[in-house]
């Protein structure tokens, strides 16, 4: 069964409909900076348990697994 995931008013105005951001994106509903996204992905390998997408040189991160985040749940 599928659940339903409320996206937070800030990352839905900056989602804009689109299924994935981007790091700097990320940076500013997480109130982090880029660089710190960045170093997350590259030691962990993810960013509080949320694991972006590649596509070239871009990490696209999901914006359902963002949502459960910002929400309090924990992402997979």
């Amino acid at each position: 069964m599928m659940q339903t995931v409320s996206i937070p008013q800030n990352l839905a105005e900056i989602s804009k409909g689109r299924d994935h951001i981007l790091t700097d994106e990320i940076a500013i509903v997480t109130n982090h900076r880029p660089q710190t996204v960045r170093k997350s992905y590259c030691m962990t390998g993810s960013y509080f348990g949320v694991r972006p997408v590649k596509l070239g040189n871009r990490l696209l991160w999901p914006v359902a697994d963002v949502a459960k985040l910002l929400n309090g749940g924990a992402v997979r």
